[in-house]
């Protein structure tokens, strides 16, 4: 660096072929080349330099120290075919408009009342699971968690009025494909987000569901959110809150149904937890030390959000390599989660590898399941809270057995997903108590 200027110098190594959709999967293609050249190389992936980057200080240079010159990159564009222009595809001064009218809607002391609502959801697919365990019968857990979590998620958003919405969009539990017909399906959905939005504005009704919260939020200057922006807002909030959490759960019960002895452990621990009168409480989800780890060791191993994406504004630098302005950059959580200079063992299901500070590794950016930096995912609290409650009230009452020994593939589109359905046999645990 010269007088404050950046002067060019070494690029990463990397692959002389660019990368093609039609001969391979993005995911494969990336983890073959972090073997080849290490944690950051060039390639050319979708018409563009690309650095692709695994170091936890090169993640946190680009998405914490130095967020400002790293706009959002190639994902964008798809995500905003899908969800719109919402928080998670805009950028600059709009998002940071967007991002503050939307967290009040998020803070912990409003999500925290929620519990109730998550329980009672998840109370119904229990009843069905043990009546499958009864009688001896397979589920498709992955079909039956993502109906689940997208009906928390709609209460979650639309409270009163989950009814009128939910058959628009019940589309979205079982359809996997993520093609143009799909993002045109669900753009259509607008038109009954807005349905509801316009009843209250003409009944005056004042909800302190998420919708309620972002119809009367205001920006700085009093301006309310137009109503196309609430719409894509909307949308990317029923997307990011549904899939993340569905796929999440459905790779935990296939890890937990592999390790035998990590779920006698999980077992111990919520057999042992303080219930008395109060019923499932955050006190005592605090308790569960171990199923938050196994919470954790799951996102590392299969972080729904696979993929982020910066563009660089400005010339600047990676450690020794020198990052032209235009450059795309792919941060990976999963090869972030699965770097071997930062975890050992790391393709290992090992909850244990988390400390009793959770936190810890994300604070060293070696863990960042949901993002990091000023962007990190807006709906990570509620999401946890999802998969504590869920995990808690399950486990306690059955045990989950793999009806198919088919080798498990990934689906790396928006999120990381299985590309084929698990299917379970779900066994009632000896302890039968409901929280």
């Amino acid at each position: 660096m010269t007088n404050g200027v950046i002067t060019q110098g070494k690029v990463p190594p990397g692959p002389s072929e660019r990368f093609s959709s039609k001969d391979h999967d993005l995911l494969s293609w990336m983890a073959g080349h972090f073997r080849a050249f290490g944690n950051t190389y060039k390639a050319s992936i979708h018409g563009a330099t690309v650095y692709a980057i695994s170091d936890p200080a090169h993640v946190r240079h680009v998405l914490v120290d130095h967020f400002q010159n790293y706009v959002r990159g190639q994902e964008a564009k798809r995500i905003a075919l899908l969800m719109g222009n919402g928080i998670v595809a805009s950028d600059g001064d709009f998002w940071k408009r967007q991002r503050r009218m939307i967290q009040p809607a998020f803070h912990r002391a409003v999500l925290s009342t929620l519990s109730e609502l998550i329980i009672a959801v998840n109370m119904v697919l229990l009843g069905k699971w043990r009546h499958a365990a009864e009688r001896g019968r397979t589920i498709n857990i992955t079909r039956d968690l993502s109906e689940m979590t997208l009906e928390v998620t709609l209460r979650v958003i639309f409270g009163d009025d989950y009814a009128e919405v939910a058959p628009a969009l019940a589309f979205l539990a079982t359809e996997k494909a993520r093609t143009l017909e799909f993002a045109q399906e669900f753009r259509s959905a607008s038109q009954v987000i807005l349905q509801v939005a316009d009843k209250r504005r003409r009944h005056d009704s004042q909800a302190s569901d998420i919708i309620g919260m972002l119809m009367a939020a205001r920006d700085e200057s009093g301006q309310a959110m137009s109503d196309g922006q609430l719409a894509n807002e909307i949308r990317t909030l029923i997307i990011a809150g549904h899939e993340t959490t569905a796929s999440t759960l459905n790779w935990m019960w296939y890890l937990i149904s592999q390790h035998p002895e990590i779920e006698q452990k999980l077992s111990a621990e919520l057999n042992a937890a303080a219930i008395k009168n109060a019923g499932l409480t955050h006190e005592v989800l605090a308790q569960c030390v171990y199923s938050q780890k196994i919470i954790e060791e799951t996102l590392r191993l299969y972080p729904a959000l696979w993929l982020i994406t910066r563009r660089a504004v400005r010339d600047d630098r990676l450690g020794e390599y020198f990052v032209p302005s235009g450059t795309q950059i792919y941060v990976s959580p999963y090869f972030v989660q699965r770097n071997p200079e930062a975890w050992r063992e790391p393709d290992r299901f090992d909850p244990d590898r988390f400390g009793d500070d959770l936190r810890e590794e994300r604070r060293q950016l070696r863990h960042i399941p949901f993002g990091a930096g000023p962007r990190i995912c807006i709906g990570e609290y509620l999401a946890r809270l999802e998969m504590q409650i869920h995990l808690f009230i399950f486990a306690k009452q059955l045990r989950m057995r793999r009806a198919s020994d088919e080798p498990v593939e990934l689906d790396a589109g928006v999120n990381l997903r299985s590309k084929n359905d698990f299917l379970m046999t779900p066994q009632l645990a000896t302890s039968n108590a409901v929280p």
